[in-house]
């Protein structure tokens, strides 16, 4: 049924539907678990599928493709206008379907299995750099309550080493050595990231090349 639309509130274990026509003709509303979601939706005729741009929205996306159907996402707050009553799954799902139907609607082009791990490689690095920022600001902290005062950023790290194993140093020991674990912390951590930059330069370079690849005539 090609003039159906689907919308589906996805959550961890059950997931509420709600099919209607294009003119809004109500054909369905159905709460089921994942497994039961991917054998009903198999059994169903060719339509479209609309999910909230989510975390699993991609991954349920790719998998509506490949049992035929279309799929589409569409933004959560171009959702939220659309719910008629109490927030709900079931409101969700219905709201889902009125918002596709609209036709000024934007949708989100749903990522490819490739698209969205280069997405959690460079998530993974975000969060490393993150991380490491958090232990070089520690670091500071500790040495600034011993009157060793020094400014914000990467650059400084060396200076700061120096200070730490300078055999004058005046620090207690046990300061020292949480200074150094620190330090040995940062390091792992930059290391890390250098290895996430490594990869994510390249798949750039390959992606890049792909698309420079003239395709040869057949």
């Amino acid at each position: 049924m090609k003039d159906m639309i689907i919308g589906v509130d996805l959550a961890k274990r059950v997931f509420q539907i709600h099919g209607a026509t294009m003119a809004g003709e109500v054909k369905l509303r159905k709460k089921l678990s994942r497994a039961q979601f991917r054998a009903f939706m198999a059994s169903q005729p060719v339509c479209l599928v609309v999910f909230e741009a989510c975390g699993g929205a991609n991954y349920w996306a790719r998998e509506m493709e490949a049992l035929g159907h279309s799929s589409k996402l569409i933004a959560p707050q171009y959702v939220r206008p659309f719910v008629k009553r109490q927030k709900n799954d079931a409101a969700d799902a219905e709201a889902i379907v009125i918002a596709a139907r609209q036709p000024e609607m934007r949708f989100v082009t749903p990522k490819t299995a490739e698209q969205q791990a280069k997405a959690v490689l460079f998530r993974g690095r975000e969060r490393l750099v993150h991380q490491r920022t958090e232990l070089v600001n520690a670091l500071r902290a500790v040495l600034y309550e011993y009157g060793y005062a020094f400014p914000n950023g990467l650059r400084h790290l060396e200076r700061i080493e120096a200070a730490v194993k300078d055999p004058s140093c005046d620090l207690p020991g046990v300061v020292i050595a949480e200074c150094q674990d620190l330090l040995a912390q940062i390091a792992e951590k930059t290391e890390r990231v250098k290895s996430r930059t490594e990869t994510l330069k390249a798949e750039a370079t390959q992606h890049n090349a792909f698309r420079r690849c003239p395709v040869s005539a057949s």
